[in-house]
């Protein structure tokens, strides 16, 4: 038995009578009778309402793009159905019918499932609950989600594999050797160019697709419209952008959060975080992205995910208060906003290695997900960086690898590495440690991906073969503010300017230069590069929005 398994009465709790007539309060509609074996949900369908059921049953079932099907439970009378999807209308990952006697329920649609959890804390909290460890098991569980089927190690396949993976969607992945991927590619005429494909949960079929296809096919972006302007829109779902949703939203305003890779951000990928205050036993950085996001959405905030932002367009007068901020997305479209919070964070840095773009998603990875650490189980690796997220990394990854070469150009790793991470590493039996050292040379090729590094001594020149499939590199970031056209000013290196670094007499101000515009997190300048600062630029940015939005209030009045 899973420890999944052990909640059974978690997952699918039975409300009582009086729970029941609360819970009916903030019902979307009026009761509806369904007829034994009716369809009351379809997998793949967008804005299913979650289902009080009052009289009879519902039986759920988990499917998958290949038809694959499983029973998963029957809701009972005092009961209710859905997951995680239906707090925001994204795509049903479940199937239900009414069963053998019919069903007799009433319909909570997003906004007011939204409500009563919020409106009701007891029933809020049993939902919430109830909500979180469904989608677990549903992950964990198999047929369900879609269905990724590629040549192993082939760089699109990975990259589609950790997209769904850091987004919490569930996912099964097919080696096209095996018999079953085999038989597939066969009876859908799939050649091999078309490879890696992705089977959606209705059974689209999508050839070589981008994440953002994946995720419209999916259902897991929203259909924004342009004609809405936001209170707040934040551009970045780091631990920076996320915190600012939680805070936003759950104060009353109008929250839109872009981004466009996955949760999280660079946090989001990290094995273990363990120096985040309230979590004594560590969490990885997926967990708490996760939990962040399901709380932004409790609260309303409207999160759209792959969605790149291309132009931050800045309006042409600031003393216009009925001007809003735009930005144009990699869709084509443009959304309005009365205020902008830079989340962007960084992207990962790449050392100067003459073919190093050949081999990245071949062999080269810039974060230790368990995708990667799948890969490379039992293999000797290599990683190059001397941060705490590079100590993570080694952490999570040595216990699963031969040996691992952790590669650093310092004498050490003192003055760069929080010290439980150094001795955890001093005490691993099979990590050995190249001080003075980079990685000059990859060998390989597409067909086979990497194959060899060579270690270069700065000291004395001497070089080094090893005979490395997986190379992880954690060499620092830039800041990802390509995209703000020039809107707000950046320091010498692209750091977004705040408060004291632009010489502004409120030193604590996260305001750029640009009213209405902010900046948080890593790719704001000057900010100390850890989850908690980060967070707590995403709660104290929302204070500052607030007054901004009242000023502007004024001088609209005036």
């Amino acid at each position: 038995m899973s420890a999944i398994d052990t909640r059974f009465h978690q997952r699918f709790p039975k409300l009582d009578p009086v729970q029941v007539e609360v819970m009916k309060r903030f019902a979307s509609g009026g009761e509806r009778e369904f007829q034994p074996g009716e369809t009351v949900f379809e997998v793949g369908q967008r804005n299913s309402p979650a289902w009080l059921i009052l009289r009879g049953s519902i039986d759920v079932v988990r499917r998958d793009g290949l038809g694959h099907e499983q029973p998963i439970v029957s809701h009972m009378a005092g009961q209710f159905s859905g997951e995680i999807s239906q707090l925001a209308g994204r795509a049903s990952l479940a199937a239900g019918k009414a069963g053998a006697e019919g069903c007799v329920a009433v319909p909570l649609d997003a906004p007011h499932l939204r409500a009563l959890v919020i409106g009701s804390a007891e029933i809020g909290e049993i939902v919430m609950r109830a909500y979180i460890l469904r989608r677990v098991a549903l992950i964990e569980g198999g047929n369900a989600g879609s269905t990724l089927l590629g040549r192993a190690n082939d760089r699109d396949l990975v990259r589609l594999q950790g997209f769904l993976t850091r987004n919490g969607h569930p996912n099964t992945v097919l080696d096209c050797h095996d018999a079953e991927a085999r038989a597939l590619i066969e009876r859908l005429g799939i050649a091999e160019e078309d490879l890696p494909i992705l089977i959606c949960p209705n059974g689209t079929v999508l050839k070589h697709p981008t994440n953002a296809e994946a995720g419209v096919c999916l259902g897991m972006t929203p259909e924004l419209d342009p004609s809405v302007t936001y209170d707040v829109a934040i551009v970045g779902a780091g631990p920076a952008g996320l915190a600012t949703a939680v805070y936003a939203a759950s104060e009353g305003l109008k929250v839109l959060v872009l981004d466009t890779r996955a949760i999280g951000g660079q946090a989001g990928a990290s094995a273990r975080i363990e120096n985040y205050l309230g979590f004594p036993t560590g969490i990885s950085g997926q967990a708490l992205a996760g939990r962040a996001f399901t709380q932004a959405q409790k609260f309303g905030a409207e999160l759209a995910i792959p969605l790149e932002v291309t132009k931050l367009t800045c309006p042409g007068t600031e003393d216009d208060v009925h001007a809003t901020l735009d930005l144009l997305l990699s869709d084509g479209k443009t959304i309005s906003s009365r205020t902008v919070v830079i989340a962007s964070g960084a992207s990962y840095r790449r050392p100067d290695i003459a073919n190093l773009a050949t081999f990245e998603g071949r062999g080269i990875s810039y974060w230790a997900s368990p995708v990667e650490a799948q890969l490379c189980k039992g293999e000797e690796v290599a990683l190059v960086g001397g941060g705490n997220s590079a100590g993570q990394a080694v952490v999570y990854l040595a216990p699963k690898v031969k040996h691992l070469h952790l590669v650093i150009r310092a004498n050490g790793l003192e003055s760069s590495m929080s010290q439980y991470l150094i001795e955890r590493i001093a005490a691993l039996p099979n990590v050995e440690i190249h001080t003075n050292t980079e990685v000059t040379e990859l060998g390989g090729d597409e067909t086979r991906g990497l194959q060899e590094i060579v270690l270069r001594k700065a000291a004395t020149g001497t070089t080094l073969t090893r005979n490395i499939k997986h190379l992880f590199l954690f060499v620092g970031a830039d800041p990802n503010t390509g995209w703000l056209n020039g809107c707000v000013d950046v320091d010498n290196k692209g750091f977004v300017l705040t408060g004291a670094d632009r010489n502004d007499s409120n030193g604590t101000s996260l305001e750029t230069n640009r009213s209405g515009v902010f900046a948080i997190g890593d790719v704001r300048a000057s900010s100390t590069k850890r989850v908690a600062a980060a967070v707590g630029d995403g709660a104290a940015v929302v204070a500052q929005i607030h007054g901004y939005l009242a000023r502007r209030e004024r001088q609209r009045a005036a």
